[in-house]
């Protein structure tokens, strides 16, 4: 076929693929939990674009080193469109998109496998990896080392530093690298993990709550657990949110509301569905109680929201270090052909109206866990510090 009726074709597949895929995007379709899909309208497409779009196709269908079949040149055209976005919005193959609808927002996943130090190589290794699971699939063995987990090199990490990089939000990725030169790899969180409320009550009578992630009962949890210590004569509480990715808007929002009788606890703005803001109702319950929230730089979304409210509001007072920054909704859009779009629709601002999405929360003290620190003391050096607040 002679390269003119080559590219003809191409824009004819062109045309039909993006009036198919405006169609099946716009159509009502399953949804990931509360999500709804909404008719859309989509604007023309310029054909000066769809021209130059055509013409680079051509000059990579016939000139990149490696031949490219047109359904992998689409594919990777989709999920550059969709990708290049922002951090979160990407294309869901079917397999993907099966995958993450069984999933439940707001549940907290690792990966796979586990990771343990060696003394000797002073390195991580992937340890308890079954031959066939999904990271098996994708080339990694047990015994083989880990250099780096998204941007973070791990050799001078802690156990619990290590295990806090490889859990998140369900669904969500992570990307490994098995040596500094070596290419990423993806993986998938989607072994679920734990999330109970962990509380403990510090000899100062300051109570500690580790919230893991927001879920759908965890403002009834928090209430619950402080009325059992009631007899305690709690002097405060402290909410420990670090590595706390998120969850559930609505969580986050019933949480802060314990603690808050009035004004705005969160807004969002969107350009296709319309802004909206959550405010706080009247209650007086937990007024007179002392608040402290830590949060860390994997503190994201939701926690971020609570965060901000109580902070905002004077409510709480903040240490630890800036949060992670994630202030953005995204939403599915099924295609007809069993694949989707998980694209940002939406963003957060706290209640003054400073955007949270890649700005994060500052703590009132950056106060960071040192890396020859315990644990254990660093919680009691920060209750006490939060007993001197006023």
């Amino acid at each position: 076929m002679a390269k003119s009726q080559q590219k003809s074709v191409v824009l004819a597949s062109l045309l039909m693929c993006l009036s198919h895929s405006a169609w099946s995007a716009g159509s009502q379709g399953p949804v990931l939990d509360d999500m709804v899909m909404d008719q859309q309208t989509y604007s023309e497409i310029p054909v000066s674009s769809i021209q130059e779009f055509v013409q680079i196709y051509g000059i990579v269908k016939d000139n990149y080193i490696q031949d490219k079949n047109d359904d992998a040149l689409f594919q990777q055209a989709i999920r550059g469109l969709v990708g290049g976005l922002d951090r979160y919005s990407r294309y869901l193959s079917p397999e993907d998109f099966k995958q993450l609808r069984q999933y439940t927002e707001g549940d907290l996943a690792s990966i796979d496998f586990d990771l343990q130090f060696n003394p000797q190589l002073k390195q991580w290794m992937v340890q308890g990896l079954s031959p066939d699971a999904d990271s098996a699939k994708q080339g990694l063995r047990n015994g083989v080392t880990v250099y780096k987990i998204d941007d973070q090199i791990l050799n001078t990490l802690k156990r619990e530093q290590v295990r806090d990089l490889l859990s998140g939000a369900i669904g969500s990725t992570l990307s490994i690298q098995l040596s500094a030169q070596s290419t990423p790899v993806t993986l998938v969180r989607n072994i679920k993990v734990d999330t109970e409320i962990k509380s403990t009550l510090h000899n100062n009578q300051v109570l500690v709550l580790q919230v893991k992630v927001f879920q759908q009962d965890t403002a009834n949890e928090i209430k619950r657990i402080i009325d059992s210590y009631s007899s305690q004569r709690l002097k405060a509480v402290l909410f420990d949110l670090r590595n706390n990715p998120g969850g559930l808007l609505s969580a986050a929002v019933e949480s802060a509301d314990l603690f808050l009788n009035q004004g705005i606890i969160v807004s969002t703005k969107s350009r296709a569905e319309g802004d909206q803001q959550f405010q706080a109702l009247p209650g007086f319950e937990f007024q007179n109680l002392k608040i402290g929230i830590l949060i860390n730089n994997r503190s994201a979304s939701a926690a971020e929201v609570f965060t901000a409210a109580l902070k905002e509001h004077n409510r709480a007072w903040v240490v630890g270090e800036k949060s992670y920054g994630k202030g953005v909704v995204q939403k599915l859009f099924p295609l007809s052909n069993g694949a989707a779009l998980q694209m940002t629709v939406s963003q957060y601002f706290s209640p003054s109206g400073q955007r949270i999405e890649g700005l994060g929360v500052q703590p009132h003290l950056s106060y960071p866990l040192g890396v020859e620190m315990r644990e254990e003391s660093y919680l009691d050096h920060i209750t006490e510090l939060l007993l001197l607040q006023k």
